[in-house]
């Protein structure tokens, strides 16, 4: 049975939220509700709209540029489970994985939750940590900030420890 994502809104050609053309998924629902967060409506968790992962790999298969998508909020790790399943139908097509989230790398591995690690494991590249208006940089790539990392998913999870990425 395919799982419903609540869905902000999405961005069918970015070249801001990753590598390459990508189809950026904004997710509703946010607790870290960061000062200056640039999508402060997808923080509360009601709203938005249902939508099946069969519709969203549809959309993304409409569009033969797309080499990946992208999920952003809102938080994606607060909708990791359907989004654990709408990235393995995803990478099954060829498209990488990008995940922005709120926490750091180093806090999800301690939290161990099955479902947030499921959708870790699944990403190509994680960009973590939360929104700090103080270290706001347009010079940052794909960042906000410049506390945030792109991380190396693959890389940190056998290292045990955060690998940044070069992209």
């Amino acid at each position: 049975m395919s799982e419903l994502i609540r869905v902000s809104g999405v961005i069918p050609e970015s070249i801001v939220d990753g590598p390459g053309i990508r189809y950026s998924l904004f997710v509703q629902g946010c607790p870290h509700h960061c000062p200056g967060c640039h999508n402060p409506q997808t923080h509360p968790f009601e709203g938005g709209t249902l939508r099946s992962v069969e519709e969203i790999v549809a959309e993304v298969k409409e569009n033969p540029l797309i080499s990946g998508v992208t999920f952003s909020g809102g938080e994606p790790m607060c909708q990791a489970k359907a989004l654990t399943q709408l990235a393995r139908e995803l990478k099954a097509i060829r498209k990488n994985i990008v995940c922005y989230t709120g926490y750091t790398f180093e806090q999800l591995l301690a939290e161990n939750d099955a479902d947030r690690m499921s959708l870790l494991a699944e990403c190509r590249y994680l960009i973590d940590g939360p929104f700090v208006m103080a270290e706001k940089s347009l010079m940052v790539k794909f960042r906000g900030s410049k506390n945030q990392r792109i991380i190396d998913v693959k890389a940190s999870l056998e290292a045990g420890q955060a690998v940044e990425a070069n992209i």
